[in-house]
């Protein structure tokens, strides 16, 4: 023999039913100290900064690495010249 119930209610009326504790007010505190954090990491943020601090040496690395690429592609550009002739 097989029986199947078939319940309609919401999460929250089923937590409510089981004795599982609401949650909300404590995830609507954590989202708001999240948000607030965040919004002060991003304020103190500095483009510079962080240019700084990825490229130890400060723009003039970036300028190498464009230089670099630069000669990378001209040199697979001549070689495959060369290889048409």
């Amino acid at each position: 023999m097989k029986v199947t119930i078939d319940i309609d209610c919401t999460p929250e009326e089923a937590r409510t039913f089981l004795g599982l504790p609401d949650l909300k007010p404590m995830q609507a505190s954590m989202m708001k100290q999240l948000e607030e954090r965040m919004a002060n990491a991003l304020s103190a943020t500095d483009p510079e900064q962080l240019i700084k601090t990825w490229f130890p040496i400060g723009i003039h690395n970036l300028e190498q690495v464009q230089k670099f690429f630069w000669s990378q592609v001209g040199n697979m550009t001549d070689k495959s010249k060369k290889s048409n002739e």
